[in-house]
């Protein structure tokens, strides 16, 4: 199939098909393993034994016991009893992304890192853009043979039908989605699939008795800001296909953001705890919205006078960088953890980003999101011009605790740890 002349620009999105487990089967058997991760019931997840893991990547035949991403490992144990549990190996995954951004390289020079196992490829200006198709076909067999993992790649004239075009069928599959095969291959989906509908707003359409993308394509944009405000300009635009972002070759995106402390004194109350973390998000959320990256997880660790470390993480339900909400999930996540022993060290962290542009809408679902965040950067600008106290939370008043915490920062490159 040759390229649509409907768009000016060839898209490709690629994605890594459990990229995870494919990179942790595919190190294991070129290091002398029998066993292919990818063939037998088997995910990548946490420390089983603190039952604080989770399910970050899992095989196909996992999947067919009922396992899913995000779930405790030890409820997918009960699933499977002969689960095969590997520890994350983040280190690895970056080298495996990066040979993947190197050998897209040799194709494009315009390439927009999504996160560690997706990316976009403009292949406007490329050798072979006469036949995308082809040369998508080319790409993939190129990331098998040299690389040893499979990928979807989905190909249109923006960014957005390229990434639902990679999302059709899985794996292996290369998918074209040209905005005139849009009624046939896109509109008749349901609309929770389209990309940025999150699960409070599929309901809420449902209600409105829009059940496919065709329906929402077809809606009176008016009628949807009416119902979802600005979000509702954005379901209709990409239900119909429309988005001009241009792949950012400058978009690589951090692996996660985080921040911690060894504390002057040791925490013995949950209060002294929640002001030491509140001053730890307070600084890392700010670096998440300097960077325009929305977090997917929440992540707490903390250790005790005895030295011991424990940590507990989440997926939140929308990608976020709001202050309020992601310490609203730290206190939850600290609560879960904390056994009331004293404490020397406490962390926070976020990751599975994403960048705003591409992002963002989701946090619309609820009516003061959008308050929330002009609040934050309204915030976040006095601050860099007055300082970081010019701005104090009334619960750091004479308590000791410094109102922004510098502690420790951990940005490091992205690992989709949640999907």
């Amino acid at each position: 199939m040759k390229a649509d002349k409907s768009g000016d620009r060839i898209i490709l999105h690629i994605d890594v098909n459990s990229a995870y487990l494919s990179w942790e089967a595919v190190y294991r058997l070129q290091h002398g393993a029998s066993l292919d991760l990818r063939e037998v019931p088997s995910v990548v997840g946490g420390d089983e034994e603190k039952r604080h893991g989770i399910v970050l990547a899992k095989s196909t035949p996992a999947k067919k016991y009922g396992i899913h991403t995000g779930e405790v490992l030890w409820q997918a144990r009960s699933k499977c009893p002969d689960l095969i549990i590997v520890p994350p190996d983040y280190p690895l995954y970056m080298q495996c992304s990066n040979a993947l951004i190197d050998l897209l390289s040799e194709y494009s020079p315009l390439i927009e890192r999504y996160s560690v196992d997706e990316c976009f490829l403009d292949i406007t200006h490329s050798p072979g853009n006469n036949d995308p198709v082809k040369l998508a076909k080319e790409i993939s067999e190129r990331i098998k043979t040299t690389l040893g993992f499979t990928v979807n790649i989905g190909i249109s004239t923006n960014k957005l039908l390229a990434k639902m075009g990679s999302e059709l069928e899985k794996p292996d599959k290369i998918h074209t989605l040209y905005p005139h095969e849009m009624a046939e291959k896109m509109w008749p989906l349901s609309v929770k699939e389209l990309f940025m509908v999150g699960r409070s707003t599929a309901p809420k359409l449902y209600r409105l008795n829009i059940f496919s993308i065709g329906q929402l394509a077809r809606t009176d944009p008016d009628f949807l800001t009416a119902h979802f405000k600005s979000l509702g300009k954005v379901l209709w635009r990409y239900a119909n296909g429309i988005d001009d972002s241009p792949v950012n070759p400058f978009g690589t995106v951090a692996k996660g953001i985080g921040n911690s402390t060894t504390t002057p004194f040791d925490v013995e109350n949950e209060k002294d705890a929640f002001l030491f973390l509140l001053a730890l998000v307070e600084t890392a959320s700010s670096r998440l919205r300097s960077a325009r990256l929305l977090a997917r997880v929440v992540s707490v660790a903390i250790r005790k006078t005895d030295l011991t470390f424990f940590s507990h993480q989440r997926k939140l339900l929308n990608p976020t960088d709001n202050t309020e909400v992601l310490f609203k999930t730290v206190k939850t996540l600290f609560k879960e953890l904390w056994d009331g022993s004293p404490l020397r060290h406490l962390g926070v962290a976020f990751s599975s980003l994403c960048n705003d542009q591409f992002c963002q809408v989701s946090l619309f679902e609820e009516s003061q999101i959008y308050k929330k965040r002009a609040l934050d950067s309204s915030i976040d600008a006095i601050r860099l011009n007055f300082g970081d106290t010019s701005v104090v939370r009334g619960s750091f008043i004479n308590s000791g605790i410094p109102p922004l915490m510098r502690g420790v920062a951990e940005d490091f490159p992205n690992m989709r740890s949640i999907l």
